[in-house]
């Protein structure tokens, strides 16, 4: 899957959204990826999992890890296609843990799975509960990359869709994107 064929799919779904947007990170941007709205349609959901899961197979994990929770549909989806076993991160008290009783084991090889990623805050939150369990990041996966390439995990990286998409801090936004009131998609 090119990367143009997967922002179609975005864009034919209504899941590429055009506005003024506060992502997780607290960043403002002119566009927001609402994944679950493409992640709603199982046909999509394979087309994804499947063209992630080509290009993750040579790494040779056991598990599939995802942060809750945009991560789960995409992740458990990678899982299915690859037939490996899929575990979850999930907030408590603000941070993401490992809990309802699943376990890594010493050496387990993972891959994280995250539906968008701007700065890869939960994917790094994720690989440190991993490397906390003594298991072993193979490489990490998204759907969508905002930074175009430029987030660095320090692990193989792959995604379908690259883009670079325009940021700002809230107090350096451009006026055209000041003047339209701000929306938390993500967050409702």
């Amino acid at each position: 899957m090119t990367n143009d064929q997967a922002l179609r799919l975005f864009r034919d779904t209504g899941a590429l959204l055009e506005g003024h947007f506060v992502l997780r990170s607290g960043l403002h941007s002119r566009q927001f990826f609402q994944c679950a709205l493409a992640l709603q349609q199982m046909p999509i959901v394979e087309r994804f999992g499947a063209a992630l899961a080509d290009k993750l197979r040579p790494l040779g994990a056991i598990t599939v890890i995802s942060p809750a929770m945009g991560g789960l549909v995409i992740g458990q989806e990678v899982a299915r296609q690859l037939g490996l076993r899929f575990i979850f991160v999930e907030k408590e008290e603000g941070r993401l843990v490992l809990r309802r009783g699943f376990k890594i084991a010493p050496g387990e090889k993972l891959l994280i799975i995250e539906d968008v990623v701007t700065k890869g805050g939960r994917v790094q939150e994720t690989i440190e509960i991993v490397r906390a369990h003594a298991g072993v990041v193979a490489g990490v996966a998204m759907v969508v990359d905002r930074s175009g390439g430029g987030v660095n995990l320090g692990v193989p990286t792959f995604s379908l869709i690259k883009l670079d998409v325009e940021t700002f801090p809230a107090d350096q936004l451009p006026p055209d994107l000041a003047a339209i009131p701000a929306t938390k998609p993500g967050s409702k």
